[in-house]
C-alpha cells in the first residue's frame, strides 16, 4: 500500500471509530438520563441564584473554558448571562502550584469561590488526576453538587461524585470528542429549561 493510500485508510479508521463512539454513546439510555439529570441540577442551581465551576487539565482545561464562555456569553441566541468559572486562571494556578502544589489548584479554586448548591463539573479522562480527586473532595465538603465528566473506567473518581458520566473511547483524544459534546448538549439542554421560548422545536 502507498503512502497516499495508508494514510487515506488511517484516517478512515479514525473517522469509523469515532463514529462508532458516538453510535454507542447516544444509544446508551443511561449518558442520556445522566445528562438530562445533570441540566436540570445545573439549571436548578442558576435559578436558586447559585453558579457552576469547572475544570480540567490540558485538553479538559480548553473544554472547561469553552464550558464557561459559552454560558456567560452566548450560546445560540440571546438570553441573559449565566454563572459559570473556569478554574483556568494562570496566574491563580502558576500561584497555588508554587505554593502548594499542582494537586492543589482546583481544589483552591473551589475552596475561594465555591459555595453550597454550587455546581461543580470536575473534567478527567483517567480519572486518576490527584488535582481532580482533590477539588471534588474539597467540594464535597462545601456541600457541592459534584459531576465527573470521565472515561476508561472511570479511575479512581469512580463513583466519588454525586453524578458521573463515563465516556467511551480508548484513547484520551476519543474520549475528549465525547466529553465536548456532552458539555455542548448540557448547555443547550440547560437554555431548553430556562429559555424556552428560544426553542421552537
Amino acid at each position: 500500500m502507498g503512502k497516499g493510500k495508508k494514510m487515506k485508510k488511517n484516517i478512515e479508521i479514525s473517522l469509523n471509530e469515532t463514529a462508532k463512539n458516538f453510535t454507542d454513546f447516544a444509544s446508551d439510555k443511561q449518558s442520556t438520563k445522566l445528562i438530562e439529570q445533570i441540566s436540570n441540577t445545573i439549571a436548578s442551581a442558576f435559578d436558586s441564584g447559585n453558579k457552576v465551576l469547572i475544570c480540567g487539565n490540558g485538553g479538559s482545561t480548553t473544554d472547561a473554558m469553552h464550558f464557561a464562555e459559552e454560558l456567560t456569553g452566548r450560546f445560540r441566541k440571546e438570553r441573559r448571562a449565566l454563572p459559570a468559572i473556569s478554574l483556568t486562571d494562570p496566574s491563580h494556578i502558576t500561584c497555588v502550584a508554587n505554593d502548594y502544589g499542582f494537586e492543589e489548584i482546583f481544589a483552591r479554586g473551589v475552596e475561594a469561590y465555591g459555595k453550597k448548591g454550587d455546581v461543580l463539573i470536575a473534567i478527567s479522562t483517567s480519572g486518576n488526576s490527584q488535582n481532580i480527586i482533590n477539588v471534588v473532595k474539597r467540594a464535597a465538603e462545601k456541600k457541592m453538587i459534584t459531576f465527573g465528566l470521565l472515561g476508561k473506567d472511570g479511575g479512581k473518581l469512580n463513583e466519588k461524585c454525586d453524578l458521573q458520566l463515563i465516556a467511551p473511547g480508548k484513547t484520551t483524544d476519543r474520549i475528549q470528542e465525547i466529553h465536548i459534546a456532552v458539555l455542548h448538549i448540557i448547555i443547550e439542554t440547560i437554555e431548553r429549561i430556562l429559555f424556552p421560548d428560544n426553542y421552537t422545536d
